[in-house]
């Protein structure tokens, strides 16, 4: 379980002088030797992205080529201060995959290492700008898209998960967590049966998968419509990318306080460490290889959608 060190990343995050020094000397004295703050500023605020690299026994890393899982938390900010006080339910993004990595490093000094690197990104900022969205308004972001992907897609990932809270719509309308279609290259892909069943077997339930649009995986900053940046990644790399959403059954918008389930929190952290194992050990495909190149040589390339497109 991943209860501990959910409550521990938290209290790192719910404070107004949350940053990622905070969170990396955390980190480190977890036993992170890898770890890396980027303070950047943009025109609505700055922010501090961090990412926290777990080497596993046969990983890159080590010389290795066990393949590398990007676990990505996705987020406008962990606060919208001063219009809101506290934790936002749009930092439980963030929250997920901090806390998965507080967990890697735990194992890692008990013992328990994975055979393929696992690195985490995100970034941290308590005081994050909203935005006006229907149904419920949506968590701005003190930097664009575009800059976040640069330093959170790392070119070393071999796959990513993008953990990103996905209350604020209509489209996936259950309490929890659910996972997205695989995403690459421009193209929506049938869901890994994989990946399917280990949601099932960590949540002891059938798995939710929520519906992606064209629109969901183009890039933002195109005047169309997405349901949240939550597969954002998929437009600045070639890797399968899957959206792991923390869900509601009502319409929660992204800057409301209170709204983070610690459940919910924990069982998307376990699916994301069980994903981790599986992963790097080879037992798990975000998607067929095979099947990808058949629909390539058939209907070409869809990469046009990873870019803005024609004005």
């Amino acid at each position: 379980m991943l209860m501990k060190q959910i409550l521990d990343v938290y209290e790192l995050l719910d404070r107004s002088d949350a940053s990622g020094a905070l969170v990396a000397d955390f980190m480190r004295g977890l036993g992170a030797e890898d770890v890396t703050v980027t303070p950047i500023t943009g025109p609505k605020g700055k922010t501090d992205m961090i990412r926290i690299c777990i080497p596993g026994t046969k990983g890159k890393s080590a010389g290795m080529d066990a393949p590398t899982l990007g676990v990505l938390g996705r987020l406008g900010g962990l606060g919208a201060r001063p219009e809101q006080i506290g934790f936002v339910s749009d930092g439980d993004g963030a929250l997920v995959a901090l806390s998965v990595a507080a967990k890697l490093l735990d194992m890692k000094a008990k013992g328990d290492r994975l055979e393929g690197d696992v690195i985490v990104c995100t970034h941290v900022c308590p005081d994050a700008p909203t935005s006006p969205h229907k149904p419920v308004p949506f968590m701005g972001s003190p930097v664009d898209m575009a800059t976040v992907n640069k330093h959170e897609v790392d070119g070393s990932m071999d796959a990513i998960l993008s953990v990103d809270t996905t209350k604020g719509n209509r489209v996936i309308n259950t309490r929890g967590f659910a996972i997205s279609p695989t995403v690459k290259s421009g193209y929506i892909l049938r869901v890994s049966e994989d990946l399917l069943d280990i949601m099932q077997m960590t949540t002891g339930r059938l798995p939710y998968v929520f519906a992606l649009s064209t629109q969901d995986i183009t890039p933002y900053g195109n005047d169309i419509y997405h349901l949240n940046s939550i597969l954002q990644p998929a437009t600045a790399t070639d890797v399968p990318v899957v959206g792991v959403a923390i869900t509601t059954e009502v319409p929660v918008a992204g800057c409301a306080t209170g709204a983070t389930h610690i459940t919910d929190i924990e069982e998307a952290g376990r699916f994301v460490l069980e994903t981790a194992k599986a992963y790097g050990r080879g037992q798990l495909s975000f998607y067929d290889r095979d099947e990808f190149e058949k629909i390539t040589a058939r209907y070409g390339s869809m990469t046009h959608l990873q870019t803005l497109g024609r004005a």
